[in-house]
């Protein structure tokens, strides 16, 4: 069938575009050349591989041994310290919450919606994984990226097509982008919404090119990062393996080259260009309105350890310990060398006295027999002195410096004399202050946690057009059930509960517990500790949740608001005699009352008609209850 005249213009352009996309790809990846052998150094010192060092074309070259002899062992500190501030910056995971939009009962009503959605959400996604993977790739290598996306194939089923597919309502899902994914239009832009474009390029094998873009490309084979063993370190007479990275071939694989645009005059709606191969698979608008007011961007958040100016990649606490990492191994080794020498001696012989090659063989066992040509000098030893305090001197400077540069230290290894002499302010003041370094990575985590929650919010504004429902754990450990669509999203103005999560240990949560406790603040106006706040203190002391140590008060209540949801659902509970039926008609009035309750009998008014004739029931019921009361008293 012969293409037309348009059919063939459109493949003309298509095909430039292609290329186009291809060559500002190649630009991108030498620019950003630099930046990724950093990376390969900090991975590989982290992992052991420390005898390695950028060349002069941005790659990673291995050192050898200088001489047989030559001790190069490893003694890594950079892995131990790593590990102690990513501990550090495990407790921060604060948690999300929504402001309202305005004052109205609505918006208020709508933000605590919005807040149970993103605590709903976090938990599907196991956000707090998803933060703990990306924040080992920030501490290596400066810069890790979320993407937030729509899967159409995830979410709840609807029903099935008339060929018999599937459909889905869709969610939301979030990927970790590792920096050596993601391309920006210019290494000197300080953030995301500073670049004009950005590149995210993954390989992927054909067959998911082929389920996901429905289309037929031919793999080829791709150069990948790996990790494998690592024979250069060790000492005289064995051999040390490391763990080190290196490029692995995958086979049948497609680069996926995503080019996101910013908006401009050209693209008022921005542009997003996919091209695997040499086949264009999209070429449209940015398909997601996640900025703010509906505005449509680029659909990452960026993550950092160490902000840096003028920069789009931010610095690892890695690269400044690498010189001493370096440094530290040289000391140590030079030390064994010289304890070698102590310990196997050298050997001074005339020449021609003795066997040479029988004593380099065997060298000077115990019992041996040295024969040496009569009328020869006798073989002798050479006289070694003592170690040289100078190793031990500059190998707990080094130990010091580490400490120092990761800004990290574990107080349990100090002398315990000189602790002992400290008050608990003092010793609270040098926690904080150890704290202090890492609190800044912390606040990126939480920069980015926050974005995050934004952005989530913003999909399901514009694409949760079905009525939904989350299912989240209430304070009294009982789920609650929510019902929900875009409407119900007024305010993406994502903030946080608590802010000191990183300098709060369990031990502080629980004496701060303890002071209000004392200090009357959590008693009610009468002086007395309630039920439900009591049930919350046991909760932030560490103790969990007392399902069993609920009052009948709250069971009561609890009851009454699962049947509120009941009638949402068009179902109509049943009024029985062990109900508390001042406890549930008071609880069905105040959701009959609150403007969540109007949004859902707007479109269906027998639920208010229902719910009203429940509430006779309840009425009766007491009525009945009351008269028997009476009965027996007479």
């Amino acid at each position: 069938m012969k293409q037309t005249k348009s059919e063939k213009s459109k493949e003309r352009m298509d095909s430039e575009l292609v290329n186009e996309v291809k060559r500002d790809f190649a630009r991108r990846q030498e620019e950003r050349k630099p930046f990724e052998a950093m990376w390969q150094l900090n991975i590989n010192f982290c992992m052991g591989n420390q005898y390695c060092g950028i060349g002069a074309n941005d790659t990673l070259d291995d050192f050898d041994k200088q001489y047989f002899w030559q001790e190069r062992e490893v003694y890594n500190h950079i892995a131990p310290l790593v590990e102690t501030r990513l501990a550090k910056l495990a407790k921060v995971r604060p948690v999300m919450t929504v402001l309202p939009a305005s004052s109205d009962e609505n918006d208020v009503s709508n933000a605590h919606m919005c807040k149970n959605i993103l605590q709903s959400v976090s938990g599907r996604l196991m956000l707090t994984d998803l933060v703990a993977k990306a924040t080992y790739w920030s501490e290596i290598c400066g810069t890790v990226f979320y993407k937030i996306t729509w899967n159409d194939d995830a979410g709840a089923l609807l029903g099935l097509t008339n060929e018999g597919e599937k459909v889905y309502e869709g969610d939301v899902n979030v990927d970790i982008c590792s920096p050596f994914e993601i391309y920006p239009d210019s290494n000197s832009s300080e953030s995301i919404e500073a670049c004009h474009s950005l590149i995210h390029a993954r390989a992927y094998h054909v067959d998911v090119i082929k389920k996901h873009w429905h289309v037929d490309i031919e793999g080829e084979d791709i150069d990948t990062f790996n990790m494998d063993n690592s024979q250069l370190s060790g000492g005289l007479g064995y051999i040390s393996h490391s763990a080190k990275m290196v490029k692995m071939t995958k086979h049948d694989q497609v680069m996926v080259i995503e080019r996101y645009e910013m908006p401009s005059t050209e693209f008022p709606n921005g542009r997003l260009v996919i091209v695997a191969g040499n086949k264009l698979l999209y070429n449209g608008d940015l398909p997601y309105q996640n900025m703010q007011n509906g505005e449509r961007g680029f659909p990452f958040v960026r993550q950092v350890s160490i902000g840096q100016p003028a920069l789009f990649w931010g610095g690892s606490i890695v690269e400044r310990l690498i010189p001493v990492q370096r440094a530290f191994n040289a000391v140590r080794n030079r030390k064994h060398e010289f304890m070698n020498r102590m310990c196997m001696g050298v050997m001074t012989v005339e020449d021609g006295s003795v066997d040479v090659e029988n004593l380099e063989d065997e060298g000077l066992s115990p019992g041996k027999v040295l024969i040496y040509r009569q009328g020869a000098r006798t073989p002798q030893m050479l006289s070694t002195q003592g170690l040289p305090a100078d190793f031990h001197n500059e190998e707990e400077r080094l130990i010091r410096e580490f400490l120092n540069v990761s800004g990290v230290s574990d107080l349990l290894s100090a002398n315990v004399s000189q602790l002992s002499n400290l008050s608990g302010v003092a010793l609270q003041l040098i926690i904080e202050q150890e704290d202090m370094r890492v609190s800044s990575s912390g606040e990126y985590i939480k920069f980015a946690i926050k974005e995050i929650g934004r952005q989530i919010l913003r999909f399901y504004k514009q694409y949760a057009t079905n009525k939904r429902m989350s299912k989240v754990v209430g304070n009294n450990g009982a789920n609650q059930i929510y019902y929900w669509d875009a409407t119900s999203i007024t305010s993406d103005d994502v903030q946080f509960e608590t802010n000191s999560e990183l300098g709060e240990t369990v031990a502080q949560k629980r004496s701060m517990v303890f002071d209000l406790l004392r200090a009357g603040l959590l008693h009610d106006e009468n002086g007395k500790l309630s039920n439900a706040m009591r049930l919350k203190v046991i909760e932030m002391l560490g103790l969990g949740i007392w399902e069993d140590a609920l009052d009948n008060n709250t069971l009561q209540i609890e009851k009454a608001k699962r049947e509120n949801l009941e009638f949402l659902d068009g179902k109509n509970p049943e009024v029985v005699e062990i109900h508390d039926h001042d406890l549930h008609i008071s609880a069905h009035i105040a959701f009959m009352l609150s403007g969540e309750f109007d949004k859902y009998t707007k479109d269906n008014p027998s639920i208010e008609k229902r719910m009203l004739e429940h509430i006779r029931m309840h009425k009766k019921f007491k009525k009945l209850s009351n008269l028997a009361l009476n009965n027996e008293s007479i």
